[in-house]
């Protein structure tokens, strides 16, 4: 039986520009299965991946009309009759959602529940999700990279770039970012970078290859593949790997730049991720919120009825500085 409860939430009734966002008064609390958890939401992430979900350009469509957002933290209001990992009040975040986290409540499955650690606030409980199993993904599971390998991360100042930095770092990688503004390249430096490059100047290419005296970089996590894709693959050395984390269009490259050094080019999707993957990528994460490198940097947070405003703003901004998130 379904809740005749009402909360505030985010809607999209058709694809299109931010302002298809609606924030509605009267949406159904969702009620919890038997192995699912109804969630307080005190803060959401913000993703990318979302506004081209919203735009309908994104290759998977959600029937109309939705909620979107999957990155949630909150403390935990009601629990499924078979649920025995959690009980209500205590501080969870999510890595996926199944009515939508732009919302007062949401529903996720219990394996999608996670308790969070003490030493971080709800809003970095929000930039857990995506950005952080994206970078594992690309990282550990696609590039397979590699203790002294150097990585070269695109947009090392937003959210994925920013949690790759971090999970870089951890791995014992030489880690190089890029970002296009001064507070994004001393964040990018502040959370370990060994050198930043402003990718808005022209000859920032020739810098990265000078600082790795002209051999390259074994592995790129690339944020805008159509921008970028062609460079990326003339800066790798022999055996280099881009892993695409993002595209917003299509791109001319010349594919004898991939065989004279036997490079590969890896799409990096995190709904493919099978359920051994996301348990390994869990594991990691865990160990590295104990250990202390695991540290989300939370950037703009706007309220819930801003939601159109986060959208144009994650898009159409000169450049990244942390995590955009929905506050409740």
């Amino acid at each position: 039986m379904k809740s005749c409860r009402v909360m505030k939430a985010v809607c999209v009734s058709e694809f299109g520009g931010p302002e298809v966002l609606r924030l509605l008064s009267d949406v159904p609390v969702p009620t919890p299965g038997r192995r699912q958890v109804l969630i307080r939401v005190r803060a959401c992430g913000v993703n990318p991946v979302e506004t081209y979900i919203r735009a309908g350009t994104y290759a998977r469509r959600p029937p109309l009309p939705y909620t979107p957002g999957s990155d949630v933290s909150g403390e935990v209001q009601e629990v499924g009759e078979e649920v025995t990992s959690f009980k209500a009040g205590e501080r969870v975040f999510t890595t996926a959602t199944l009515s939508g986290g732009y919302a007062e409540l949401c529903v996720a499955e219990e394996a999608s529940v996670f308790r969070l650690p003490a030493g971080l606030s709800l809003e970095q409980g929000a930039t857990l999700g995506v950005p952080y199993c994206t970078a594992h993904r690309a990282l550990v599971t696609r590039a397979h990279a590699k203790a002294g390998e150097t990585v070269l991360i695109h947009g090392a100042s937003g959210g994925v770039g920013v949690a790759a930095v971090q999970l870089g770092r951890a791995l014992g990688l030489r880690v190089l970012g890029t970002a296009g503004t001064q507070g994004g390249l001393d964040l990018v430096l502040q959370q370990g970078a060994h050198q930043v490059f402003n990718h808005r100047e022209e000859d920032y290419t020739r810098k990265i290859l000078e600082a790795t005296g002209g051999a390259g970089v074994d592995v790129v996590l690339e944020m805008l593949a159509n921008l970028n894709l062609g460079a990326d693959l003339q800066m790798l050395r022999q055996g280099g790997r881009v892993a695409v984390v993002g595209s917003r269009g299509s791109v001319e490259i010349n594919p004898r730049d991939t065989m004279a050094k036997e490079s590969s080019i890896l799409g990096v999707a995190l709904a493919s991720a099978t359920p051994e993957e996301r348990e390994e990528c869990m594991a990691a994460l865990s160990t590295g919120m104990e250990e202390g490198w695991l540290r989300p940097s939370v950037g703009r947070c706007y309220p819930l009825k801003m939601a159109a405003q986060a959208h144009q703003d994650l898009m159409e901004g000169p450049g990244a500085c942390g995590k955009t998130v929905l506050t409740m």
